[in-house]
């Protein structure tokens, strides 16, 4: 042994026999730390859930402690609409090497102090023992966690992968998943980033044609912080490379291409505004590229503790009476009145105040399809306010209700051409000049109508309609009238008849 390895190797006993009085005192804390984590991940679990009439709950079923290590075995139970509405249960197996420097960091000389390394992997019982056999008896779930003291904690998770026959008709060929994770104290912040590389399904339709669908590149990215209320906001990424799904007879194959699934949330103050948008970068037929898409959607001015006051509401009224209700429906009896005392009648009106107060909106940023000649797109804007009253007349509170509207769509009409042209080509029709000629007469037809009733105007290729309304007036297409005007004009255009005197 040279002289260098002889110095490393002495570091190591060093450490290594410092760190032996450290973990008997971290093994006698672990057990409080680990109560205390279960606690707060059924918190947020219950918070996570809230309005999916679904439960889950995890705890700490035995804890074996030794000097170096510990071994905590625990139970998550879960039940409702997010399990598929059969009850589940899952266990779990944790080997929890004890700090300050666990074994497996020791000899991989990560030596910076941590409370605990521990191993988990899922064990078998009879929810899980067809994924035990998919894997040849190993632990389709596991992972690897460094618990620092504290309490923030990284770690990477895996899920296994399997080559299996689901039934007599499906095999499932899946390359597995690997997620990073991060958390500071008390998770007040939380990073996580995974990938999955593909995953097969093979089956066969009713009409017993093969059926294939083909995921690839999966990426997942999530960058959270608890707000002050107790849930997470901040950015959540889903991404797929692509999507392929193979059916019928001739064999016809629809791709999607990178897919972007993106949202984000912030919270100032007692406000939340949240944002989600959508991305289909080719949308393909028989290899045959049809277009792109693309969406948009927001929420912005929602007042946290009143929505959070409703929600409560909701759990403990409203989804009993649903479930009741339902359960009437289907042994053909009555249906159960839902009954709301004075005080909580109160809430939720005082709750209902409140969030128009802070005048919120909702809206359809981006709606679009495009392809090679041209794109259609369309948007939708409403900002709501508190009325002076919530007991006004229907009409009237309408009216205050609606601070603005905006709604905007264009149809391209060389766009609309593509889409009918390959749909004539998905039917089999092969003749390229009869189709051109339908589909422009197609494209031509609906723009005359469109714009025959009024409803919309004509700009180039584009068939425009554009509405705006505030303050009870009605901007449409250049045209303004009050909102009695343009009921009356809109009921004429298709055939009402109603006039508003």
């Amino acid at each position: 042994m040279n002289k260098s390895a002889s110095v490393l190797l002495g570091i190591v006993v060093a450490v290594g026999a410092i760190s032996a009085g450290g973990a008997w005192y971290t093994g006698t804390k672990l057990e409080g730390v680990l109560q205390k984590a279960i606690v707060d991940s059924n918190k947020q679990m219950q918070t996570a859930m809230a309005g999916s009439n679904s439960t889950a709950v995890l705890e700490l079923v035995s804890m074996e402690r030794g000097t170096f290590s510990s071994t905590a075995h625990y139970r998550l139970k879960g039940e409702g609409e997010v399990f598929g509405g059969e009850p589940v249960e899952l266990l779990l197996v944790d080997k929890i090497e004890h700090g300050p420097i666990p074994f497996s960091r020791l000899v991989t000389l990560k030596w910076l102090p941590v409370m605990a390394t521990s191993h988990t992997e899922l064990e078998p019982n009879p929810l899980t023992e067809k994924w035990f056999a998919a894997t040849q008896g190993k632990s389709p779930l596991k992972g690897v966690t460094n618990l620092g003291y504290d309490e923030s904690f990284n770690g990477t998770y895996e899920l296994l992968p399997l080559d299996t026959k689901l039934d007599e008709k499906t095999q499932l060929i899946f390359s597995g998943l690997k997620i990073d994770m991060a958390a500071s104290a008390q998770g007040q912040k939380v990073k996580a980033d995974g990938y999955m590389d593909s995953i097969k399904l093979t089956t066969v339709s009713e009409d017993q044609t093969p059926v294939h669908v083909e995921v690839n590149g999966l990426t997942l990215a999530s960058n959270l912080s608890k707000s002050t209320y107790g849930y997470y906001m901040g950015d959540n990424t889903v991404l797929l490379s692509n999507i392929k799904s193979t059916f019928g007879e001739p064999k016809s194959v629809l791709g999607l291409k990178n897919l972007e699934m993106k949202n984000s949330s912030s919270e100032n103050g007692t406000s939340a505004s949240g944002r989600a948008d959508y991305k289909i970068g080719e949308l393909s037929y028989n290899d045959k590229t049809i277009g792109a898409a693309q969406m948009a959607v927001s929420l912005k001015n929602l007042d946290i503790p009143a929505t959070m006051s409703l929600m409560q509401i909701y759990q403990t009224k409203l989804q009993p009476y649903e479930k009741a209700a339902a359960e009437a429906a289907a042994a053909g009896e009555p249906t159960p009145e839902l009954n709301l005392t004075e005080a909580e009648e109160a809430q939720v009106k005082a709750d209902l105040e409140r969030i128009l107060a802070g005048a919120p909106q909702i809206a359809l940023e981006n709606l679009s399809f495009s392809t090679a000649n041209g794109e259609s797109r369309a948007s939708l804007v409403v900002d709501l306010a508190k009325p002076q009253s919530m007991d006004l007349p229907p009409d009237e509170l309408g009216r205050q209700l609606l601070a603005l509207l905006e709604f905007n769509l264009k149809v391209s009409k060389p766009m609309l051409a593509d889409l009918i042209t390959v749909q004539a080509q998905m039917e089999g029709q092969t003749d390229a000049k009869m189709i051109a000629d339908q589909a422009t007469a197609t494209s031509d037809m609906f723009s005359a109508m469109a714009v025959g009733t009024q409803l919309a105007t004509l700009d180039g290729n584009d068939v425009v309609t554009k509405l705006h309304y505030a303050n009870n007036q009605v901007d449409f297409n250049g045209q303004k009238m009050t909102v009695e005007q343009f009921t009356a004009f809109v009921m004429n255009q298709i055939g009402g008849g109603v006039a508003v005197q």
